[in-house]
C-alpha cells in the first residue's frame, strides 16, 4: 500500500497526504471521534459510500487512508481513464478474492465522469458485495450519480476546508522534514502565510502546490529561503475559484443573487454577481435573469427596472466582457435599491389558474371587433363604451362566468 503514498520525487500535496485519521485535518462531521464513519474505518468495515465535496478537501485522501487500514484488498480507478474493460476486470478478480474469502474495496475518483452504462456495470457487484465501492466526487450526486446505485451507497458531504484547517496543514508542511520542507529552512513571512491561506480559498492542494512552487523560487538570505507576500502571490497566480458554472454552483450562486437583490441586499447582490463573473459565468444568462427579476419582484413599484435590465442586457451584449461588468453591476445594484412589488406574477397566476380551472366562455359580444356588416348584424361591437368619453361608465370585461373577478390586487408599492 506504501505506493499509494507520497514519494521522495512525488509534488509536495502527494507527500504531505495524511496516512492516518490521526493525520487527517478537517470533516470532523463524519471523521471525527465518534463518527459512525470513523468507527467503521477503524472497525474495518467500511460500506459502500459517495464522498462528496469541492477539490482539495480529503475525499482521496479519505479513500487512501482507507485502503491503509483496511484488510481487504484496495483497487483504485479513475473515471476520467478507466472504461467498461477495466470494472469488469475488477469485478472479475474481485470475485475470485472472494471465493477464497477476501473482500475487495473499489475506489474510483471522480465518479461523476462515469456515464450512465459505465456506473450500471457496477452496479450489480455492489449489490450483492463483490466489492465495497468509494467513489469521489465534486459533483452533487443527486444530478450525477444513478439513482439505483446512490440508493446502495452512503453519502457523506466533506465541506470546504477553514483557514484553521489550511493553516495547519501549511504549518506541518513547513516543519515536516522527512515529506515536508522542513529541511529547507524557510521562512514564510506573516502577511504571506496569511495571503496563501486565504487565496487557498479551502482547498489544501492549492495551498501546498503554491507553497512548494513559491519554496522553490524564494531567494536565500542569511541562510535561510525568505517567502514573502508577492512571491506568493506570484506563485498562486490566479486565487481558485470553486464556481462552476455547469454544476451546483451555477444554481445556488444565481439563487443567492436573486434572493439578496429580492431582500433589497444591494451590497449581496454585488458581491455574487462578481462571484459569477469571477467564474466564468455567461453574462447574458445573468441578463437574462435580471429581466425576469424586474418583472417578478420589482415590477409596479418601479416600471423604469425593466427598462434599465433591457438596458443591461444591450449592453453587455453590445460592450461584451471584461467591461460587460458596468453594465450587470448597474443593473444589479438599481434592481436592489428599487422598491419591490411581486403584483405583476401574482394577478397573472391568478388569472392563468381560472384559464385552467373554469369554462372558457366566449369574448362578449360588446368587447368583440365588428369589421363586416354580417358581424355588427349579429351584434359584435354592441354597446361598446369607448372609455375616453367618459371614463365614469363602468363596463364589464370579463366572460359572465367571471364578471368582477379580480386578479390585480396592488402592492403597498405599486405606482
Amino acid at each position: 500500500m506504501n505506493s499509494l503514498f507520497g514519494e521522495p520525487e512525488a509534488p509536495l500535496a502527494a507527500r504531505m497526504r495524511p496516512r492516518s485519521l490521526e493525520e487527517y485535518v478537517g470533516q470532523d462531521q463524519i471523521v471525527g471521534v465518534g463518527r459512525a464513519l470513523r468507527r467503521a474505518i477503524e472497525s474495518d468495515r467500511v460500506p459502500s459510500m459517495i464522498l462528496w465535496g469541492p477539490p482539495g478537501t480529503g475525499k482521496t485522501t479519505l479513500a487512501e487512508i482507507v485502503a491503509r487500514s483496511t484488510g481487504a484488498h484496495f483497487e483504485k480507478l479513475s473515471a476520467v481513464s478507466a472504461g467498461v474493460a477495466d470494472l469488469r476486470r475488477v469485478v472479475a478478480e474481485a470475485q475470485a478474492r472472494r471465493r477464497v474469502g477476501q473482500r475487495s474495496v473499489l475506489f474510483i475518483d471522480e465518479i461523476h465522469r462515469f456515464n450512465k452504462a459505465q456506473q450500471d456495470a457496477v452496479l450489480p457487484y455492489v449489490e450483492d458485495g463483490t466489492v465495497t465501492l468509494i467513489g469521489a466526487t465534486t459533483e452533487n450526486p443527486s444530478f450525477e450519480v444513478n439513482s439505483a446505485l446512490l440508493s446502495r451507497a452512503r453519502v457523506f458531504v466533506l465541506q470546504q476546508l477553514t483557514d484553521e484547517e489550511i493553516a495547519a496543514i501549511v504549518e506541518r508542511a513547513l516543519t515536516d522534514s522527512e515529506r515536508g520542507l522542513g529541511a529547507q529552512g524557510i521562512h514564510l513571512e506573516p502577511d504571506a502565510r496569511a495571503t496563501l491561506i486565504g487565496y487557498a480559498n479551502g482547498d489544501a492542494r492549492t495551498a501546498l502546490n503554491a507553497l512548494e512552487f513559491a519554496s522553490e523560487t524564494a531567494p536565500m538570505r542569511n541562510g535561510t529561503k525568505q517567502i514573502d507576500r508577492a512571491l506568493v502571490l506570484e506563485a498562486l497566480q490566479k486565487r481558485g475559484s470553486t464556481y462552476d458554472k455547469g454544476g451546483e454552483q451555477h444554481y445556488d450562486i444565481i439563487s443567492a443573487f436573486i434572493k439578496s437583490m429580492r431582500a433589497s441586499d444591494p451590497d449581496a447582490a454585488v458581491y455574487w454577481l462578481a462571484r459569477m463573473l469571477d467564474g466564468g459565468e455567461d453574462p447574458l444568462f445573468i441578463a437574462r435573469r435580471l429581466v425576469i427579476l424586474a418583472s417578478e419582484d420589482v415590477g409596479l413599484a418601479d416600471p423604469q427596472g425593466i427598462q434599465v435590465a433591457m438596458a443591461a442586457q444591450q449592453a453587455v451584449h453590445f460592450v461584451g466582457m471584461p467591461e460587460g461588468f458596468y453594465p450587470l453591476a448597474h443593473a444589479t445594484l438599481y434592481l436592489a435599491k428599487a422598491p419591490k412589488s411581486n403584483s405583476v406574477g401574482r394577478a397573472y397566476g391568478a388569472a392563468m389558474q381560472d384559464v385552467q380551472e373554469t369554462r372558457n366562455d366566449p369574448v362578449p359580444l360588446h368587447l368583440r371587433n365588428a369589421p363586416t356588416g354580417l358581424m355588427k348584424q349579429l351584434g359584435y361591437g354592441k354597446g361598446y363604451h369607448y372609455a375616453h368619453d367618459d371614463y365614469s361608465v363602468k363596463q364589464e370585461n370579463l366572460p359572465e362566468n367571471l364578471r368582477d373577478r379580480k386578479y390585480y390586487d396592488p402592492g403597498k408599492n405599486d405606482l
